[in-house]
């Protein structure tokens, strides 16, 4: 009677929670040989790749129709737009083409069939849309498509359109868009866009290859930067992370937030050198097997330098760090991301997750990180860590929390 009554309530509990399944550790993301679009709009990579998938898009007529639609908007743009804009303006998704699309998708999903089986073994599982855990799968796959939708919309009106990003000192246009040249330009895009797609199937690949083509433009292909990590840069640490015996350390790994310096020429900081100097103090003490450096190329304005690897390379050559025992996190843009990116890796690289990590850094950014769970739910809608003990003035406790692993759709240089 007991067994019986404990299977009734975790059914009940299966019910209120929705479909709720956690992400798989072991799951590995499809990226297409394009980082920067499978990181930024992970649904539309999947359905790119899903032949079953392209079947049911191309045999309903409503979607087919969207799809010619597009391509003949695109075509008549190079004739009527007379404006940068006018051209952008028909390579983005309507509302009504983003309402169309969701009521499709709701009436195509079928228990079983080809979009059911993607959610189901892709969607789910890579944890990129948790936030919405808790819905059904045929809700989370249009809730997705909605999100991938708004972003290549925003990507479109920052990159194209120079609309102010969330950050404008540092993530802004890199064109002036009342320039008379703009529209040439523009017009160029719009050519080779359509040389691109013109014999697509897929109804949002017109705007898709735009948002694409115009963060290369902008020389912002930031997201796709040093990847694949796990078989590049960060290669010696990841295979080192296997032979580790976690239980001779207290946290899993120490983080060191990066900082920008404030001119072109200078490769790294003094901010930053002297975080890595207090970050090799506690690695030398044993505290963790690992250092995670973490920040992109951010400061200042469209700068070549890129922090997590200046990072690495000082604590290499200078203090002689192995470098099997550092990780980098080069896309991180914002104290925030420092550590939604730094719970992403711990997850992704098998280090284990419930073990506390060990932030280093200034006085100042420790404070603030004390009390940036505002800012966090502000700009992420969630917070991607849970603090732990205050240890000193520039050294904290934190746990990582799944949630990071949520796609950003409004920041397309770190998504």
């Amino acid at each position: 009677m007991k067994k019986i009554l404990i299977f009734f309530v975790a059914c009940i509990l299966a019910i209120s929670n929705g479909f709720a399944q956690n992400p798989d550790p072991k799951y590995k993301l499809i990226t297409a040989d394009n980082w920067v679009q499978s990181k930024n709009y992970y649904l539309l990579t999947l359905l790119q790749q899903d032949k079953e998938v392209a079947e049911l898009f191309q045999n309903d007529p409503q979607l087919a129709k969207l799809t010619k639609d597009k391509l003949v908007a695109l075509q008549t743009s190079l004739t009527n737009c007379k404006d940068p804009l006018c051209l952008s303006s028909q390579l983005k998704l309507m509302d009504e083409d983003i309402k169309l699309v969701s009521t499709r998708l709701s009436a195509l999903y079928k228990s079983g069939n080809a979009l059911d089986r993607l959610v189901k073994k892709h969607l789910i599982p890579s944890g990129t849309y948790i936030l919405y855990k808790t819905l059904t799968p045929v809700e989370l796959l249009i809730k997705a498509w909605e999100q991938d939708a708004a972003a290549i919309n925003n990507t479109i009106e920052i990159y194209a359109e120079g609309k102010k990003p969330n950050y404008p000192a540092i993530d802004s246009i890199s064109f002036n868009i009342k320039d008379k040249a703009y529209y040439i330009l523009m017009y160029d895009c719009s050519t080779v866009i359509l040389a691109d797609v013109k014999k697509t199937s897929l109804f949002f690949e017109p705007a898709l290859q735009a948002a694409l083509t115009y963060l290369e433009i902008n020389e912002r292909q930031d997201a796709g930067n040093y990847e694949p990590m796990f078989s590049l840069a960060n290669q010696a640490a990841f295979d080192n992370v296997r032979t580790i015996d976690w239980n001779k350390f207290d946290y899993s790994h120490i983080l060191v937030p990066g900082a920008g310096p404030e001119n072109l020429t200078t490769p790294l900081s003094g901010e930053g050198m002297l975080r890595c100097r207090l970050a090799v103090i506690q690695y030398k003490l044993g505290k963790a097997p690992f250092i995670v450096v973490s920040g992109g190329a951010v400061h200042p304005f469209k700068t070549k330098y890129n922090e997590a690897v200046e990072m690495k390379i000082y604590l290499i050559k200078t203090h002689h760090i192995p470098e099997n025992a550092i990780f980098i996190d080069p896309h991180a843009r914002h104290t925030t991301t420092n550590l939604r990116n730094d719970a992403r890796l711990v997850f992704r690289y098998g280090i284990p997750f419930a073990k506390p990590g060990y932030i280093v850094t200034d006085k100042y950014q420790a404070d603030f990180i004390m009390n940036m769970a505002e800012r966090c739910e502000k700009e992420l809608k969630y917070v991607p860590y849970k603090l732990g003990k205050r240890i000193s003035e520039t050294e904290l406790e934190f746990y990582p929390l799944i949630e990071s692993l949520q796609i950003d759709q409004d920041e397309p240089l770190d998504p």
